[in-house]
């Protein structure tokens, strides 16, 4: 092992943190969502529809709307993680994203985390647990990406 593999610390299986990171950024993201939805509802009543006519369900502008509150979320998480390395739910838990050196990721490698991450939780959480079992405690979507998630020590 060369030393500078032996000075990044070695990420723990943080299935718990991520969760609970998870979890708290659900909060900012659903005001990202409900911005989106009032976006596409004041389109859609703009156009001419009666204000109280709801989107059609499973019609192609609903699709649209949840591929915009996908994409929106998505530029939350990489913005967030390219700027400092955490979003905001992250912050509470002393979470950061890195590359595989410990330096700051690429925005290409946070995007395809952010790709993978949704897949993984699409597939009822598979990719995050894949951390329990793997040599290095590093959930699918890391491991992908080539990126990590640490937990910071705390600060003195």
């Amino acid at each position: 092992m060369d030393t500078v593999a032996a000075n990044i610390p070695r990420p723990r299986a943080l299935v718990g943190w991520r969760l609970l990171a998870l979890v708290y950024d659900a909060l900012p993201v659903l005001a990202l969502w409900l911005l989106v939805g009032a976006a596409f509802t004041l389109g859609y009543v703009v156009s001419g529809h009666p204000p109280r006519e709801n989107i059609a369900p499973l019609s192609a502008l609903q699709w649209l709307a949840w591929l915009c509150c996908w994409i929106v979320t998505g530029a939350y998480a990489v913005l967030s993680w390219r700027r400092g390395g955490q979003t905001l739910g992250m912050r509470p838990w002393r979470l950061r994203v890195t590359d595989a050196q410990g330096n700051p990721a690429s925005t290409r490698a946070l995007v395809q985390r952010y790709a993978l991450g949704t897949v993984s939780l699409l597939a009822a959480g598979a990719g995050f647990w894949w951390a329990w079992f793997d040599r290095d405690r590093l959930t699918l979507h890391d491991r992908v990406s080539a990126t990590r998630m640490i937990r910071m020590p705390k600060q003195a």
